[in-house]
């Protein structure tokens, strides 16, 4: 791990100064995401040392956690994304939604659980919340609806399926196998007290806490900022043995949103949210219950992330991590490993220009064995692909996301489209003939 150089502590120091005294944040920690853990952290306000040690609510970034434990099981071979919850989970009126609705948030499903305001009271079992078909609020797959309750079903099918409570497989699957032994369920010393700031005074109020038992899985993990720290190596790309980084990728991969597009954009992927931000693609998550906001949020293409923990309901600024991977990407920008030869996956001849109908393209070899293919000089679609069965090439992201390209010297065969060497060649079997050109 590398720590910032010392102009760069004084910029994020300067930074997080101000979050806590604009955000009236009684006690704010900070820190910067790089080589595998906290490169550099502060604290400001009234926190105890060393501040790196004191947990405080994670809020939602626990369904992050979540979300790892069910892909751990889909990874077993025990269900599938496309299962629908009846299958795990019987006797709600959500069966009918797919696992993978849920930890995307396109179930439909009601952004609380019913009942009492389960942020600020005592928890009860999935049969006490006494779900009814007025907890599906919107049409499967319909929109993006942030669910509180889908995650809590997501931590019961994760019970169900283990034969232990949610919390147990969380601690045991991926929080210790990560080091992350200063997260849990409930508060363990040194902890911070949540506040409520008043809004029109400088006053607070101790906020309460309550084990949210079913509804546990959607935000009641404590945190260190140590542990945080893990968690954002962990979206990085350091998945250890918990996660295999396929299956990280494809928990990062947004959801509903074309990132190829757009400028800026928000979106979620599985159990994560994923931001499009000045140029940068973040992903993390955001975080609040009474008397603590977090967020933690990392920058995968420059291998750093940033982490905020703060013990006021409401105030923070929260695009502070944000901001500290801007100041650091600013201060120490990444020097990018040195360009090296390698073989190309296909003949050299398959390569370079193709045109789809008139369109020019162009197929090339990228880093890691892959083929890219995109528009050539103008605007088009563009995806990367992998290897496939039998010399096919799959594609991983774009418009041919999940697509199979068969590679051939006269033409390239994609989704019933005929790439061809010269505009619609007449050697090439170009569905509905070509002629020459006039």
């Amino acid at each position: 791990m590398t720590d910032v150089l010392p102009a760069t502590a004084r910029t994020l120091y300067a930074r997080t100064a101000r979050a806590q005294r604009d955000g009236r944040v009684p006690g704010l920690v900070a820190g910067v995401v790089r080589d595998g853990g906290l490169a550099w952290s502060a604290a400001r306000g009234d926190v105890a040392e060393p501040h790196r040690d004191v947990q405080y609510r994670l809020g939602s970034i626990t369904k992050t956690v979540t979300a790892i434990t069910v892909l751990r099981l889909r990874d077993e071979g025990l269900l599938d994304l496309g299962d629908p919850l009846e299958h795990h989970v019987p006797g709600t009126p959500l069966g009918d939604r797919t696992l993978g609705q849920l930890l995307s948030h396109m179930a439909g499903a009601t952004s609380e659980s019913p009942g009492t305001w389960w942020e600020r009271a005592p928890g009860t079992s999935l049969d006490g919340l006494g779900l009814s078909p007025a907890d599906a609020v919107l049409p499967a797959a319909r929109r993006f609806h942030y669910s509180n309750l889908g995650f809590g079903l997501l931590g019961e099918l994760v019970a169900r399926v283990r034969g232990r409570a949610w919390s147990d497989v969380a601690r045991d699957e991926v929080l210790l196998p990560l080091g992350m032994t200063r997260t849990t369920p409930r508060p363990v010393p040194p902890a911070a007290q949540g506040w409520a700031v008043h809004p029109w005074a400088d006053v607070r109020q101790p906020e309460p806490e309550h084990d949210a038992v079913v509804m546990a899985p959607a935000g009641q993990l404590w945190a260190s900022a140590a542990d945080l720290a893990r968690l954002g190596a962990f979206l990085i790309g350091d998945t250890g043995e918990v996660l295999a980084p396929a299956t990280l990728e494809e928990m990062v991969l947004p959801s509903g949103v074309d990132s190829g597009d757009t400028v800026g954009w928000s979106s979620y992927g599985l159990g994560v949210q994923v931001r499009r931000v000045e140029g940068a693609t973040l992903v993390g998550h955001g975080g609040s219950m009474p008397g603590f906001l977090a967020g933690l949020w990392v920058d995968r293409d420059e291998a750093t992330g940033a982490l905020a923990l703060a013990n006021t309901t409401s105030g923070l600024d929260g695009g502070l991590p944000a901001a500290l991977i801007a100041d650091v990407k600013a201060a120490e920008p990444t020097v990018v490993g040195a360009w090296a030869p390698a073989p190309s996956p296909v003949p050299l001849e398959l390569l370079g220009p193709w045109y789809w109908g008139p369109s020019p393209y162009a197929l090339r070899a990228i880093p890691g064995g892959l083929l890219h293919l995109g528009g050539l000089g103008r605007p088009g679609r563009a995806s990367r692909f992998r290897p496939g069965p039998e010399g096919t090439w799959i594609g991983m992201d774009g418009y041919f996301a999940g697509e199979t390209l068969r590679l051939d010297p006269v033409a390239l065969n994609l989704a019933t489209f005929v790439f061809t060497r010269t505009p619609y060649d007449p050697a090439a079997p170009v569905p509905g003939g070509t002629c020459e050109w006039r």
